[in-house]
């Protein structure tokens, strides 16, 4: 699966959001379900979401240049802003259309082919969102999350209309197909705001979990070699990209040339091993400390024995 590019991942969000999009309007269209409309609707969000993810992973995945010296991976954050604002909006147009239906209530057409078509739309949504998500942890794209979790949210979107709209015909009460819309306008304004809230985390450069910082800090204390230790961790993301940065502490007596081979090794190492680029600040450690760094105050918990 983490053989598909996220470029690849992002055309199957578009086809699948334009033939989802097509089944539920037919859907809408043969039941007069305003339960159907307002899921109809939440794909044509899924379309222009999938839309502006693509276009902003392909900017992001673009060289570091001399306007941007580290790279462009934060545009993805601007993808899940934008589909979190599309998810509001979507949400108002559905209240709105619920709250006139629920004044002027009308009778449900057959539910039939229009619910085998939004089952069989609820279907793919799923399937492709499982592609996304496994892709997008994969390459580390909150794009690619972030459609994929709108996708899932949409799936039970679709669950909750056709038990909502199946109720309806059955009791015959008919303010169940807009109340129905409606509660789907709330759940997705929930989802509209966590999208919302990891992209203003990721624009206000957020640290990198706690899993990942350990395992940085444990590939440091691995690779660093005796008589070394290094300060504080500090951490960031930007899209993709994950950075981290320490102050190296080495013997004083090292020269030049032999510091720099270990900062050098280390970077490598951690870049290779956790995908984080690692910059280093040399300081020398004083004579007077011991060489296993006791009475050091900057000695980090991970410095070997």
């Amino acid at each position: 699966m983490t053989s598909i590019t996220p470029r690849q991942a992002l055309l199957l969000s578009l086809a699948a959001a334009l033939s989802t999009i097509a089944m539920k309007t037919g859907a809408w269209w043969l039941t007069g379900s305003i339960g159907y409309l307002s899921d109809a609707l939440e794909s044509v969000v899924n379309l222009a979401g999938a839309g502006f993810a693509l276009w902003m992973v392909s900017y992001a995945q673009r060289p570091a240049d001399e306007d941007h010296q580290y790279g462009h991976g934060k545009a993805e954050y601007f993808s899940a802003a934008f589909e979190g604002g599309l998810i509001f909006i979507a949400a108002l147009i559905i209240l709105l259309t619920a709250g006139e239906r629920l004044l002027n209530p009308q009778p449900i057409g057959a539910l039939g082919l229009g619910t085998l078509l939004s089952v069989g739309a609820s279907l793919i949504n799923f399937l492709v969102a499982r592609v996304l998500l496994q892709v997008g942890r994969a390459h580390r794209s909150l794009a690619l999350e972030a459609d994929a979790r709108h996708l899932m949210a949409d799936v039970w979107t679709t669950a909750g209309v056709v038990c909502g709209v199946g109720l309806a015909v059955v009791t015959g009460w008919s303010w169940l197909d807009p109340v129905v819309a409606g509660a789907v306008a709330l759940n997705i304004l929930r989802e509209g705001w966590e999208l919302m809230r990891r992209s203003i985390d990721g624009l206000m450069d957020r640290a990198l979990s706690e899993a990942e910082v350990a395992a940085i800090e444990r590939t440091l204390a691995e690779a660093s070699p005796p008589g070394c230790f290094h300060g504080k961790l500090t951490t960031r993301a930007a899209g993709a990209l994950h950075f981290a940065h320490i102050e190296l502490c080495v013997p004083g007596e090292w020269t030049v040339a032999e510091a720099h081979a270990v900062a050098d090794a280390l970077e490598r190492v951690v870049l290779e091993r956790t995908g984080t680029r690692l910059a280093t600040h040399l300081e020398p450690i004083p004579p007077t400390v011991p060489q296993g760094g006791e009475g050091h105050p900057d000695r980090a918990a991970a410095a070997r024995p």
